[in-house]
């Protein structure tokens, strides 16, 4: 069995859609990145990454890449799903999110769904959580930044 953790940080924007999880959140603003910004499948590349030692996304999907300009994360997660991750398989996910707003919970479940289909997984194995930076810490606080952050078990 191996550990991988993943964190990413994205400011939030005007005019950029807010994806977690490959689910299109309604909010006023999105992340800011070179990808579609998806800092909750980031994390979760990075805790992948990690937990095999193959370095981190930025290793293998460079922001200063034109091949990845407005990339869709998902599809940079299967990569590493299927070149990556064999012969391991994932046991468990367990990510938390951090944005002041908007709300998530209503969200919690689509994101759950949308990550196990896409990673192979029972919903059981994957948590997703949210919380607020309770109006604090900066531009996270004043919603103008997410965090994520992801721990995966892998056998």
């Amino acid at each position: 069995m191996r550990i991988g953790t993943g964190w990413d940080l994205h400011c939030l924007v005007s005019k950029r859609a807010l994806v977690l999880g490959g689910v299109v959140i309604p909010s006023d603003k999105g992340e800011a990145a070179h990808s579609d910004g998806d800092v909750l499948v980031h994390a979760i590349i990075d805790a992948l990454l990690g937990s095999l030692a193959k370095g981190d996304i930025g290793s293998h999907f460079p922001d200063t890449d034109p091949a990845y300009k407005d990339a869709d994360s998902m599809q940079l997660l299967k990569k590493v799903l299927s070149e990556d991750l064999p012969p391991y398989h994932i046991e468990n996910i367990d990510t938390t999110l951090i944005l002041q707003t908007p709300k998530l919970r209503p969200h919690i479940e689509a994101i759950r769904k949308n990550l196990a289909k896409a990673m192979g997984l029972k919903l059981e194995q994957v948590s997703v959580k949210a919380k607020t930076a309770e109006g604090i810490l900066g531009e996270l606080g004043s919603g103008d930044a997410v965090i994520a952050q992801a721990t995966v078990l892998i056998s």
